[in-house]
């Protein structure tokens, strides 16, 4: 593979992680992928750097003093470390619950939401078509390294993923037929919460598909942001499981 150390782009065949706490995330959960780590000059004496470099030597992986490069890859001065891998494909759990957000559109929304889904104990996120780069260093930034630990899986239209993966489907949007108050969970049986674009939300097909519902809230506000839904749900139906 060549690799080229400067700032990402969509097409490479690698990815970046962007600062010490992403990095010991790739380190610790896709050691396997990773091809290098750059480690700048002013981070000696840090502490997560130390870890790094001690994991790097337990896993074999090739370590590079390289301000310049960060500084080309990451454009902030306090980067001290850059994880460099693979790129890797993903396969989702059928028998996990799963997120799935259609055509999101912002790389911090999509880091956040990462973050938080991992921390209400789902670990399976699909992504419909047009969508941001989950390996984007923006979107790894967000999300503090977290997408290292869940699987992600791309799909070019929603049929594609339902016709994959058979569950129960809630659909999350302004015109649903129920609240989320009203929603019983059938136990033992995986469920995937659907999520639309930041802008545009859900189109009017995905009404009848599965259970629709919206997340009630004041008149003060015509809807809530992607990442604070997204946590609202993953909450109320994670959270007597």
């Amino acid at each position: 593979m060549d690799i080229q150390l400067k700032p990402y782009k969509k097409d490479f065949e690698y990815a970046y992680s962007i600062g010490v706490f992403p990095t010991l995330e790739l380190l610790k959960y896709k050691k396997e992928e990773v091809l290098m780590v750059l480690l700048g000059s002013a981070g000696k004496e840090n502490e997560g750097v130390k870890k790094i470099i001690d994991l790097c030597n337990e896993y074999n992986i090739q370590i590079q003093i390289n301000d310049k490069a960060i500084n080309r890859i990451s454009k902030k001065e306090n980067s001290y470390a850059v994880g460099v891998f693979k790129k890797y494909e993903q396969r989702l759990d059928e028998q996990k619950n799963h997120v799935v957000l259609v055509n999101p559109s912002d790389m911090g929304n999509l880091g956040t939401i990462i973050r938080t889904i991992l921390g209400f104990g789902i670990k399976d996120l699909a992504i419909i078509r047009p969508g941001v780069d989950i390996f984007d260093s923006k979107a790894i930034r967000a999300s503090m390294g977290a997408m290292f630990r869940l699987s992600c899986q791309y799909f070019e239209d929603f049929d594609s993923y339902n016709a994959t993966y058979n569950r129960d489907i809630y659909t999350f949007m302004l015109n649903a037929k129920k609240s989320l108050h009203e929603i019983q969970i059938e136990a033992n049986r995986p469920f995937s919460l659907v999520f639309g674009n930041e802008g545009s939300g859900l189109g009017d097909e995905f009404k009848d598909i599965g259970t629709s519902i919206i997340i009630p809230h004041s008149n003060e506000i015509d809807s809530l942001n992607l990442s604070i839904a997204v946590g609202i749900a993953v909450y109320e139906f994670t959270k007597n499981l």
